[in-house]
């Protein structure tokens, strides 16, 4: 078991990772929130894990409902947070009751963000199952919904009490959805540490293979790097932008794919195209275009914009990238490589040579 503290004063918290599932009544026991909690989860991880943890719940003393969301990212929407409220409401859940999160990216997201704007804020508690939600968007306190134009745009910064990995989860989750996550983990090594991008190339068979040792030494150190920029810069005032390499061009590609596009598939391709556009740049030398995309290759992971369905226009990139919140007077920020484990943010880069890049 490792535990990885996120700094933050009074909302402070840990991230323990290598736990089982049987033991969340008692870590939960430890928050003092209130004894009615509410299971939000998909029909998937609830087949696989809902009892248990509704069971585990109840031998804590908890009084434990469920509440399932359809599992998708077109599913992560105002209409399906309300429909959490109303849940709550019928049962009488107030201002002391927590919500657990228990399922991937999308519920962790929209958990939190009901969790956030419920009687202005309840206790909640991320208890992610896929890879991608481990290492990235269960850490951090960003929480949000989509809207048609645009991925993410309605949301609240607001953190968990606790977050909650039991590993032996990603066993049960589809090769395709591990291999996305495992672009989440590539852009840690490249905004932050070389020596774990050297490791995933190295131990690429291990870490896909699932082997208990490096699996769990790459998402500690992933939650060690998120843990240590949060703490820096919990709203995104500077820092923590970095956590957004490949994800300018990449949340252009879900909003034109309608959110039908993995998470990870979409932030692979978009740090493809983010560090060809810092080579043209005069940011970084060719050799580090190549290792980034040999290694999310070596990964099973899109390089380019030929996987999707079908193929948008460059303005129809651009449009959906200018529909950003991080976007600043109308400037889209990249986030661009200068070597590996390095990055800057610009909003200096050329128009006229991106839409060169992504034509190629």
């Amino acid at each position: 078991m490792h535990v990885v503290n996120v700094s933050l004063g009074e909302r402070s918290y840990d991230i323990v990772i290598g736990v089982k599932l049987e033991e969340l009544g008692s870590r939960m026991e430890g928050l003092r929130t209130g004894k009615k909690a509410a299971v939000v989860t998909n029909p998937t991880v609830n087949k696989l894990y809902g009892a248990r943890v509704l069971r585990n719940l109840s031998s804590a003393g908890f009084q434990a409902m469920p509440v399932e969301v359809p599992d998708g990212e077109q599913y992560k929407t105002l209409d399906w947070a309300n429909a959490v409220y109303t849940a709550l409401l019928i049962n009488t859940f107030d201002r002391r009751s927590p919500l657990v999160a228990l399922g991937g990216g999308v519920i962790g997201d929209l958990t939190g963000f009901a969790a956030a704007t419920y009687m202005r804020g309840v206790p909640f508690i991320q208890i992610p199952t896929t890879l991608l939600a481990m290492v990235d968007s269960s850490v951090g306190g960003k929480t949000g919904v989509n809207h048609p134009m645009g991925k993410n745009m309605i949301g609240a910064f607001y953190q968990p009490r606790l977050v909650f990995m039991d590993l032996d989860t990603l066993r049960t989750l589809p090769k395709e959805e591990f291999l996305s996550g495992m672009a989440e983990v590539i852009k840690y090594g490249v905004i932050r540490d070389r020596e774990l991008f050297d490791y995933l190339d190295k131990n690429r068979e291990k870490v896909l293979g699932l082997e208990p040792g490096p699996l769990a030494h790459v998402i500690r150190r992933c939650c060690e790097i998120k843990a240590e920029v949060v703490s820096k810069d919990e709203r995104e005032g500077g820092l923590r932008a970095i956590l957004n390499f490949g994800h300018t061009v990449g949340h252009a590609v879900e909003t034109v794919e309608n959110y039908t596009r993995r998470h990870g598939e979409a932030v692979a391709i978009g740090m493809v195209y983010a560090s060809r556009l810092a080579l043209r740049m005069g940011l970084c030398d060719a050799g580090l275009p190549e290792r980034v995309e040999k290694l999310i290759r070596d990964y099973g992971l899109p390089t380019d914009l030929s996987v999707l369905k079908r193929r948008p226009s460059v303005t129809e990139l651009f449009d959906a990238m200018q529909v950003d919140k991080k976007a600043e007077g109308g400037k889209v920020r990249f986030v661009l490589p200068k070597k590996i484990g390095e990055v800057v943010i610009t909003k200096e880069w050329d128009e006229g040579v991106l839409r060169e890049v992504l034509e190629k």
